[in-house]
């Protein structure tokens, strides 16, 4: 995840007129969810053992920093896993100029389903780590690259399962599965502040946002995940979400309600974030949503294990990636 500068937060209606039902205690499972939008609907089983399975492989590697061996290896994972299950895979190289001046090498790492469907959605994750442990509490961490298992890798590996069930079950839609590369190495906390501190994070949606995969390419609207694998996570309606896409955010936010996970899809508004779906909305006018973790009771903002060495996988709760996994799952299938 991106450093997230967090703005103060501005007041939003929240125009979301549906009922909640009972949080955590009413979760539902795939194989249950035949009609909730109201025609009937087939949805594949969603499996958190399995997305668990996919964010474990990814930590496997170590910190998946650019320009290192376990970055290379990790793509080459990636690459080959969704080409098991998508109809296509594309994999966008580029190079983009960090903070201190290093050039990155970049994979964005792209798979299509119902790759000739002019009406597509897209999915999209990071699957970079973060470089700097630069809120950890030991100040002797801070220039130390860190698992990202939470921050990247959960929302990565969502995606995968959800692939997965998308070879097995096309959805009506045609989807894309967008792994952003370069998220995670803007300015750290130790290192002096410039006018363009911001515009050092999420380099690989900033290029891919410029220069898409397609000329042209085009979506109905796009739903980013970061940090969605903690135990306990909550996610608000992040503001840039709300300022450019508020239906999506209604009715995804509605679909958890319904589903019963209330108790992780809150109703209330949430802080600005400056993450992928920011320069996608920016750039590319595709309305796009972040479900990202927010706890307001953090010093920083965010995940307790934000940007720390402790952002391993022993954090990861399998209940919590299920509860997005399913919530996901029921917005790409119930799509027509």
């Amino acid at each position: 995840m991106t450093k997230k500068y967090s703005l103060s937060m501005l007041i939003l209606s929240v125009f979301l007129l549906f009922s909640c039902e009972n949080g955590k205690k009413a979760q539902k499972t795939s194989a249950e969810l035949k009609s909730i939008s109201g025609n009937e609907i087939s949805v594949p089983p969603f499996n958190a053992d399995s997305a668990f399975s996919f964010v474990a492989a990814q930590t496997a590697f170590g910190p998946r920093v650019p320009n290192t061996a376990a970055h290379q290896k990790c793509a080459l994972y990636l690459q080959n896993k969704l080409r098991g299950y998508a109809d296509t895979v594309m994999v966008q190289e580029f190079q983009m100029r960090a903070f201190d001046g290093t050039i990155l090498n970049g994979k964005n790492i792209i798979a299509s389903f119902n790759p000739k469907n002019e009406k597509r959605i897209f999915l999209s994750a990071h699957w970079d780590s973060r470089p700097f442990a630069d809120h950890d509490p030991d100040a002797a961490n801070h220039k130390t690259p860190i698992d990202g298992a939470n921050d990247g890798a959960s929302g990565v590996g969502i995606l995968i399962e959800l692939a997965r069930l998308l070879q097995i079950q096309k959805a009506e839609m045609g989807v894309d599965i967008i792994l952003f590369d370069l998220e995670d190495y803007g300015t750290p906390e130790f290192a002096p502040r410039t006018a363009n501190s911001e515009n050092t994070w999420a380099l690989g949606s900033q290029y891919w946002s410029l220069n898409p995969h397609y000329p042209n390419y085009n979506a109905q609207y796009g739903i980013l995940l970061d940090m969605v694998g903690a135990k306990n996570a909550v996610f608000r309606m992040e503001y840039f979400s709300m300022l450019y896409a508020p239906q999506i955010v209604k009715d995804v936010w509605k679909t958890a309600a319904t589903l019963g996970f209330s108790d992780y899809f809150l109703l209330e508004n949430g802080s600005s974030v400056l993450d992928d779906h920011y320069f996608i909305n920016r750039n590319s006018q595709i309305p796009t949503i972040d479900i990202i973790q927010h706890d307001s009771k953090m010093a920083s903002g965010f995940y307790e294990h934000w940007h720390t060495l402790n952002d391993n996988l022993q954090n990861i709760d399998k209940e919590t990636l299920n509860a997005v996994g399913l919530v996901v799952t029921q917005v790409v299938y119930q799509e027509r």
